[in-house]
């Protein structure tokens, strides 16, 4: 297979929602995440190279860097776009709130550290996200101190936590966010949609703060 791989010039690397989420609801280092996270910092107008895919997969070798590539094609985690978007990296924490409330059917949802203060709100009032924050910080704690009996024995490999209605719908998510050597959390009130552009916008605009 090494041999048959090419770069296709005069492309520019997307990052698909399911790529971006791959890239940061796990802390485990990867190859794959190697490369997602060096996407996610570049911008948007970066035209694909050999040296650029050797910078963002941190390798020397280019058949690595190209089988890596493909594969993360082939599992819809990126694609090539033969036009250049505009898309604005470096967000204050004031233009967040608004990428935040697309991600949930009732525009409700909020960003906290990993000790529960939150930083971006949408919908929440005040008291109410202060409070959802700290539930946030020891929902995920709980999370981490139980990931053995989760992926060893109960098989679930997902690090998300809801609260759900009789039906299964869910009411109130936590999704854990490791970005760097930061972790934060990402909740949302209703029923969360990540399957969307703001999603990749709100993950690259963490990734570049």
């Amino acid at each position: 297979m090494d041999t048959t791989l090419s770069l296709q010039a005069n492309l520019y690397p997307r990052i698909t929602p399911a790529g971006a989420y791959y890239a940061v609801s796990n802390n485990t280092v990867s190859a794959s995440r190697t490369l997602l996270h060096g996407l996610l910092k570049a911008n948007s107008d970066e035209l694909i190279s050999t040296e650029k895919l050797l910078a963002w997969s941190d390798t020397s070798d280019i058949n690595i860097a190209l089988n890596l590539l493909y594969r993360l094609q082939r599992l819809e985690f990126l694609y090539g776009d033969e036009s250049p978007t505009v898309d604005n990296i470096h967000l204050t924490d004031e233009q967040l709130p608004d990428l935040l409330a697309k991600l949930s059917n009732i525009g409700r949802a909020l960003l906290a550290d990993q000790n529960g203060l939150y930083f971006a709100n949408a919908g929440f009032h005040h008291e109410t996200a202060e409070e959802v924050g700290i539930l946030a910080s020891e929902v995920v704690a709980v999370g981490e101190r139980h990931q053995l009996l989760l992926k060893n024995n109960l098989n679930i490999h997902h690090t998300a936590w809801g609260i759900c209605d009789p039906s299964g719908q869910t009411e109130l998510t936590f999704f854990p966010l490791y970005i760097g050597q930061s972790k934060l959390i990402l909740v949302i009130g209703g029923v969360p949609d990540l399957n969307q552009e703001a999603f990749v916008s709100l993950i690259k605009a963490l990734s570049n703060r």
